[in-house]
């Protein structure tokens, strides 16, 4: 979403010039470009005007550390301003009741149910016991919608199939909670708009009744400046605690996730970035801020990390390469462990750099060489998985080029990789695993003639 504005604040903060101190004439271009990138993105003009006039004023006179340049400066400044545009701050949900109740509530269609899955995924791996409960009645397979996500994850779902009374819903829906030693329960409400009173009071009552120690409104980021003005109508009738924006994964300007927080005086809590169930992340302002100056976002690239990569897996593996064994049942096997980070175009942008080197395309091509490169192993007998020496014979590899789809060319390429990744491997040290894991992924994604 971002990918479009970091190239223009790029582009802006390049063109400054000048030695030690700024001045009106060194910083007056690359203002006119941030403000020309800021309503390019959907960002409202009279928020763009007053961003422009106080970095303006933070920077006029000020005289530049030895250390630093004129870009390093402003660079220090226009991200302080993004910080505070977005909320400043990182605000965390109110779960400390047994039990705490989540209302989730929003627009038709900007994924309430998913995100309520998302959520509850979410805090299961905080060490909460959370409950899903079905509160949409009006739209048709909204229940099923939501039983089946949560199925995958093991997530119970409270229902009442058929039954139209909400209050019923909800006080059968805490007496179960508790029977069941669930100590969060989250509410998935149906869609609605603010102009619609019967439903808007429907919400109202649920707010009421419910008592949840936390509100969160669910908007959707590809509905640009109409997502604020939503959240703002939202907030004036029910004073939610915090937003959740999905899609972040989309084609939109990015304006309403730079904006939302300060223009309605509510913090943004969780962004959604994809269509996965862990595809959930806290929303921190100084994170979003690097990324969109391409400064990248370290700490949310390795608690992905941390969280998704199997200690015991990578041990065994290491042991593997320590002995001389590392082979292609490993190598799939990390494959699959970098997939499960998710896009790998959005763990680029987590690196600091490393987007100016990948455009849109490159990213499709990357998530389709590791698709090529699980083919190939796929096409290959158990036994030659086992022992990358058995391709010596030109006829295995021709054999294994018809079973996958990909060139002979391809095939001697993809060996190639093969024995450099082994070859890097072999270098580490025992206590490095974490290492291991960084450097195959660096191999992986820096390989020039990807195939």
């Amino acid at each position: 979403m971002f990918e479009n504005l970091q190239n223009k604040f790029q582009k802006a903060l390049h063109i400054l010039k000048g030695n030690d101190k700024i001045t009106e004439i060194n910083i007056a271009s690359t203002m006119k470009e941030i403000g020309r990138a800021l309503i390019d993105a959907d960002v409202n003009y009279k928020i763009v005007k007053d961003f422009i006039h106080r970095i303006t004023k933070k920077s006029i006179g000020k005289k530049v550390f030895t250390s630093l340049n004129p870009k390093q400066f402003i660079i220090k400044i226009v991200h302080d301003e993004l910080v505070k545009l977005m909320g400043e701050k990182t605000e965390k949900i109110n779960c400390s009741k047994n039990p705490s109740i989540i209302l989730i509530c929003g627009l038709q269609g900007s994924g309430k149910t998913s995100f309520s899955a998302k959520l509850a995924f979410f805090l299961k791996k905080k060490n909460k016991s959370p409950l899903l409960v079905a509160a949409d009645i009006h739209r048709p397979a909204a229940i099923d919608q939501l039983e089946f996500i949560a199925e995958k994850v093991n997530i119970p779902v409270f229902s009442l199939k058929g039954n139209k009374n909400i209050i019923e819903i909800l006080d059968k829906s805490v007496i179960y909670a508790y029977e069941k030693k669930r100590n969060v329960i989250i509410i998935d409400t149906a869609g609605r708009l603010s102009i619609d009173k019967i439903m808007m009071e429907e919400i109202i009552q649920i707010n009421k009744h419910s008592h949840p120690d936390e509100v969160l409104f669910v908007v959707d980021a590809m509905t640009g400046q109409d997502a604020i003005n939503t959240a703002q109508s939202f907030s004036r009738i029910l004073n939610f605690n915090g937003i959740v924006m999905t899609k972040l994964d989309g084609d939109s300007r990015g304006g309403a996730a730079i904006t939302m927080s300060s223009s309605v005086g509510k913090p943004i809590k969780f962004i959604s970035n994809g269509e996965k169930i862990e595809d959930i992340e806290i929303f921190h302002p100084d994170r979003m801020a690097n990324r969109i100056l391409g400064m990248g976002d370290i700490v949310s690239l390795v608690e992905k990390l941390q969280d998704k990569f199997d200690e015991k897996r990578t041990k065994k593996i290491y042991h593997n390469i320590s002995k001389n064994r590392f082979n292609f049942n490993d190598l799939l096997e990390q494959i699959q462990q970098i997939k499960k980070i998710g896009n790998i175009k959005n763990i680029i942008s987590m690196i600091p750099g490393v987007d100016r080197f990948f455009s849109f395309n490159d990213g499709i091509n990357q998530k389709d060489s590791l698709k090529k490169i699980e083919s190939i192993i796929y096409s290959m007998t158990h036994n030659e998985r086992k022992n990358p020496k058995l391709f010596t014979d030109i006829k295995r590899k021709e054999r294994i080029s018809k079973g996958s789809g990909v060139t002979l060319n391809h095939i001697d390429l993809f060996f190639k990789q093969f024995d450099d990744i082994n070859k890097i491997m072999k270098k580490i040290n025992v206590n490095s695993g974490q290492k291991m894991i960084k450097d195959f992924i660096s191999k992986m994604m820096n390989q020039k003639n990807s195939i």
